[in-house]
């Protein structure tokens, strides 16, 4: 058994890889991470656009896309759910075997719908109507605009991975739009999937950055400590949530709790531990997606305890120290997720933009 199989089988937590391409659809590599302990696959604009710029593997569609009068636009999602639909197939068996608990492939809804509560519905029923595969889970964006929508999916039976998570406080909006879906829900709720993707090492990256400005020996000692204890009081939230009276109806009913998923798990601080976002975030009903380099990081020295909520009191305590040297915690979660949507959004139009060269390059050609 490697370590990523004790993360689960020990851990209670799903490893969860953090990449697609379609090299690795092809040539098995996605397989043998499954092999090796992986239970999910995500992705995002940014990924895509890694995947698809000049890699070519994808031109062979893209021309007969182009050939067929297919937009650059459209032709963007042909090619990505093309990839997803193939990885879909892949990681059917997981999601047969832990009877829909993992096996997930999650596609994110276009970044300019970020703000859009209409548009983020009609987009997500749609993707899942053209891809109508149940191991699905469809990305919205946890912003204001997103709640209603996460809500109203779920209450259509659409599988929903809420991503851009990084406060304890939308954590709990989200959760809110979770339950009411599925309250408002008519159809069969063990159907219904999804995870809250709360991002982790972006909030020490801006945390850490105003800590060092402020330099007192108190706001430098907390450096490191800020992303770890938000998404343990994040887990705390989550215990909170899938219980009671309220929780019990549901349960009953079939619902599966939405689990929180670790995202940003890459140390971008190389004077951290590489598995820091890891070995510090492990308990059941958990999801942790990490790129390669961090998966086998974790397997080569990761070690599998319950560490979540090992010490809420203390998590809180940091948060609490981190007010008083004068970090405001809204005032970085705020910004992390403006900066969030707009990284995604450049990702997407540098990658239409390439595209679209492409494109007007075959027509020169012709």
């Amino acid at each position: 058994m490697s370590t990523l199989n004790d993360l689960w089988t020990k851990g209670g937590q799903s490893p969860w890889l953090d990449n697609l391409r379609r090299d690795w659809i092809r040539d098995g590599e996605l397989a043998r991470w499954l092999d090796r302990g992986v239970r999910g696959v995500t992705s995002n604009p940014s990924i895509f656009q890694k995947a698809i710029t000049g890699a070519a593997v994808y031109d062979e569609q893209f021309h007969s896309l182009m050939a067929a009068g297919t937009s650059v636009d459209d032709a963007y999602w042909e090619l990505v759910i093309t990839d997803i639909t193939d990885a879909l197939a892949i990681l059917r068996p997981v999601y047969e075997e832990s009877n829909g608990l993992d096996g997930f492939v999650s596609l994110e809804v276009a970044p300019s719908l970020a703000h859009d509560t209409a548009g983020t519905v009609r987009a997500a029923r749609a993707l899942h109507d053209r891809i109508a595969q149940p191991n699905l889970y469809v990305k919205i964006p946890g912003t204001a605009a997103g709640i209603g929508a996460i809500r109203d999916v779920v209450a259509g039976g659409g599988s929903v991975n809420v991503t851009l998570l990084f406060s304890v406080e939308r954590y709990d909006e989200v959760i809110e739009a979770y339950l009411s879906g599925l309250e408002a829900c008519d159809g069969p709720l063990d159907q219904v999937s999804s995870v809250a993707s709360f991002f982790v090492s972006r909030v020490d990256g801006e945390i850490d950055k105003r800590l060092t400005a402020i330099g007192s020996p108190e706001a430098l000692a907390l450096r490191g400590k800020a992303a770890v204890a938000n998404a343990q009081l994040a887990y705390g939230l989550f215990l909170e949530r899938f219980r009671g009276p309220r929780w019990d109806a549901l349960a009953g009913r079939g619902a599966r709790v939405q689990r929180p998923l670790w995202a940003s798990t890459s140390t971008k601080d190389p004077s951290y531990p590489a598995t820091l976002y890891v070995d510090t975030l492990i308990a059941p009903d958990t999801v942790n997606t990490m790129p390669e380099g961090t998966l086998e990081a974790f397997e080569a020295s990761g070690t599998v305890a319950r560490t979540a909520d090992a010490d809420l009191v203390g998590a809180r305590q940091i948060i609490e120290q981190l007010q008083a040297v004068g970090i405001d915690l809204a005032d970085v979660t705020g910004k992390l997720e403006a900066d969030g949507v707009a990284s995604f959004a450049t990702a997407f139009d540098e990658l239409i933009a390439s595209l679209q060269q492409m494109a007007d390059d075959l027509t020169r050609r012709v």
